[in-house]
């Protein structure tokens, strides 16, 4: 007898002995678990980070180890009309008094008037870790609304880095919560609709939940060689809960379809694991090529989350084909339980699909589906019918909404981008507006030989001179702030100036700073070595990493891709049309995204500020991300076809019966991730909402369009020809072993 696929003899031995499989995996989730905890996380440093000129700059600031206090602004402005001098000055004196006698104040400075008279600034220094100043901000606010009280006629308010941090945090952190608590009871109600029963419905949140526990476990482990960064846990969570669904969901279907059939239970867990599992574990290695491909963009950020991607998808993998089989075993019809009656009668599997997938023939057409499903066999008969028609149309307007992405422009987020419903941001715009000096910065990084440090103060104050006279750059509101390190080796200014961090001004005179002052002054100073850094810096040199690296990690994803599927099955051609249609997939996702954030039109709908560009990092992150999942989709919709394939049905009937038979659990996946990401598309900030769009546009568009209308009329189209392979890459026969109802597939790799 034929040797049985892995996937079958593991999934035999844990249903034969379903404690020994369910204890395994408990203890493996709790040493992940445990023993990442125990190690601790490694974060990643600037050094770490760091990416063009703007890193450089951030490494040799790094290097200076400055003593850089956290510190506040207390604003006195008029409520209406001019500021009265006298009565600012006066609360400016209380201000003062009030500031210097807390335990947490190092420093208050004298009262700084804005050069337009509009303003009184008063900074305060504050003691201790920087990194835990907005945890002690409580008395500085009440100290400030003391003060408010009792000068109402103007308007005293507090910003800086500490409190804008605890603003953002806490307006992030309830969205980030909001979204933990909605996901998963979502996911949940879904599932109760896809099986009609309620532990049905948990067991793929279980597997999703304990592959997302080993693999955080994992993680940190796996940080001691790569360092991770603060959205390693968000991005597990995100792909493990995605993955872990739709493998239990592919797994769970096929078994329930099985026994549908008349098949006993053991036999019913193997064939879902020879069939389904087999996808699984095909979709597993899809999704870890895809995010290997992040190690080559040269970037720590990406490389630790690809680290924690690949780690949860085969996680994800593993409890599929080792834990669920043991689970379905131990609850055998049980599974079914406790059944909610009207949607039981709506999803439960019906023994008749018997009948319709051992013939395959019985449609009235040929080129009908398979009957039990009108909506499917309304959506698939144009495709079946007519495919070159059907493809024509259906691609063209993928490429249609695709098109905007040719204009797509990449740039970081930055303060304007933040949400001003907190009086933290609204006392910041008012900051900026009169002492343009405290917005957009540019740091100047000079590192010099020893001896050489007053060589660099001075031309860092010519520097800080000529810019003051330059309209790109804010007049000077002090004299030139410049810092020298303890060992006089390095020497930082900051530069202002007066416009948007993301405006072509602010590129301009970041341009004018890197090609003309910065060489003019320090370039005199011997053995200089220089860099110019902050946000502007970093939002150029990063789109401009992003748009290099890209060419290069779509190729690895591709190329890999394609092998793999092509000795999955065993097809050219199948592996040429998978890659066309993830890559049509993500181009119309990567156009709807500009469509909708680059403009002003949608703002008002999901509540956002167009920032009349795309997030530097999400065109890169998308795509691996967007071309993994949807490599689950189209691996278990292309298995079953092939399984009717070799039972001997037309590649007509094939499309048709596989595209209909693999739809519920298809849809299913699709809206559990869809409710997900949409999810994301709700909170605060730009990045989440273009990332939540972005892959929830993406799922939707390949779980319908892609699978429903493109996948079947080009394969109807291409029929005999889709299984076309060189002749080394063709199966040698095997022999078919026949069961009691049908025919059983073995499919191979």
């Amino acid at each position: 007898m034929e040797k049985r696929p892995v996937t079958v003899r593991v999934a035999r031995w844990s249903a034969e002995h379903p404690w020994r499989a369910i204890a395994l995996w408990v203890v493996f989730v709790a040493v992940c678990f445990v023993g990442g905890s125990m190690a601790g996380t490694v974060e990643a440093t600037n050094r770490d980070q760091a990416i063009g000129e703007s890193g450089r700059a951030d490494v040799i600031v790094g290097d200076g180890h400055f003593d850089n206090p956290a510190a506040e602004s207390i604003l006195i402005t008029a409520r209406t009309g001019a500021l009265d001098n006298d009565a600012a000055m006066r609360a400016a004196a209380d201000v003062r008094t009030a500031m210097q006698a807390l335990p947490d104040v190092a420093e208050v400075a004298d009262p700084l008037p804005s050069h337009d008279k509009s303003a009184l600034m008063v900074r305060v220094t504050l003691k201790g870790d920087p990194d835990t100043a907005q945890d002690r901000l409580a008395p500085l606010v009440a100290a400030t609304a003391d003060v408010q009280q009792r000068h109402p006629d103007l308007r005293v308010e507090e910003t800086g880095g500490p409190s804008i941090s605890k603003a953002m945090d806490d307006t992030l952190g309830k969205d980030f919560q909001r979204a933990e608590y909605l996901s998963l009871p979502v996911t949940f109600a879904i599932l109760i609709v896809a099986f009609g029963a309620l532990i049905a419905a948990g067991v793929p949140v279980l597997l999703a939940l304990s592959s997302v526990a080993a693999a955080l476990g994992l993680s940190t482990l796996a940080s001691h060689l790569v360092p991770s960064t603060d959205t390693t846990s968000s991005v597990i969570l995100l792909i493990g809960m995605a993955v872990g669904v739709d493998y239990s969901l592919f797994y769970l279907r096929r078994e329930r379809e099985e026994r549908a059939r008349g098949r006993e239970h053991l036999d019913a867990v193997e064939i879902a694991a020879e069939t389904s599992g087999h996808a699984v574990v095909v979709s597993g290695v899809a999704v870890t090529i895809a995010m290997a491909g992040l190690f080559l963009a040269g970037d720590v950020v990406f490389s630790s989350l690809a680290i924690g991607s690949i780690l949860v998808v085969l996680v994800a993998v593993l409890g599929s084909l080792t834990v669920l089989p043991a689970l379905l075993s131990k609850l055998g019809r049980w599974i079914d339980r406790p059944r909610v009656p009207l949607l039981w009668r709506l999803t439960r599997p019906r023994s008749s699909m018997t009948q319709a997938s051992s013939v395959g023939t019985q449609s009235a057409r040929a080129g009908d589906p398979p009957q039990g499903s009108r909506v499917w066999s309304a959506i698939l008969r144009p495709a079946l019918r007519r495919p070159a028609a059907t493809l024509t149309i259906s691609v063209l307007a993928l490429l249609a909404l695709a098109a905007p992405a040719l204009s797509m422009r990449l740039t970081f987020p930055g303060m304007e981008d933040l949400p001003r419903t907190t009086p933290a941001m609204q006392a910041y715009d008012r900051l900026v507006k009169a002492y343009p000096s405290n917005g957009t910065t540019h740091t100047v990084a000079v590192r010099v030989p020893a001896g050489q440090v007053d060589n660099a103060k001075a031309a860092l104050t010519q520097l800080a001179q000529k810019a003051a006279a330059d309209p790109l750059f804010a007049p000077l509101d002090q004299e030139p702030r410049i810092e020298v390190s303890a060992d006089g080796r390095v020497a930082v200014l900051d530069v202002a100036t007066p416009f948007e961090g993301r405006s072509e001004q602010a590129r301009e005179s970041l341009t004018r700073l890197r090609t003309q002052l910065v060489p003019q002054t320090l370039g005199a100073v011997p053995g200089a070595e220089t860099a110019v850094g902050g946000f502007v810096a970093a939002d150029v040199d990063y789109a401009a990493h992003v748009q290099q690296k890209l060419p290069l990690v779509m190729g690895f994803v591709l190329v890999l891709t394609f092998i793999v599927m092509a000795f999955t099955f065993r097809s050219v051609v199948v592996a040429l049309t998978s890659i066309a249609l993830n890559m049509l997939s993500a181009a119309a996702s990567y156009g709807l995204v500009v469509l909708i954030f680059q403009g002003t039109w949608a703002e008002g709908i999901l509540g956002f500020k167009s920032m009349d560009a795309v997030v530097s990092w999400l065109p890169l992150f998308l795509f691996v991300v967007l071309f993994g999942l949807s490599m689950d989709y189209h691996v278990f919709v292309v298995s079953r076809i092939r399984e009717a394939v070799r039972r001997g049905l037309t590649t007509r009937e094939a499309v048709a019966q596989g595209i209909s038979g693999s739809a519920g659990v298809v849809t299913s996946a699709a809206v559990v991730m869809v409710a997900v990401f949409t999810i994301f598309a709700t909170l605060s900030t730009i990045d989440m909402k273009q990332l939540g769009v972005g892959l929830a546009a993406a799922i939707l568009l390949d779980a319908t369009i892609i699978r429903a209308v493109v996948l079947p009329s080009l394969m109807t189209l291409l029929g005999d020809a889709n299984w076309w392979a060189p002749r080394f890459m063709r199966p040698r026969p095997k022999p078919q072993h026949a069961l009691a109802e049908g025919e059983r597939v073995f499919l191979k790799v």
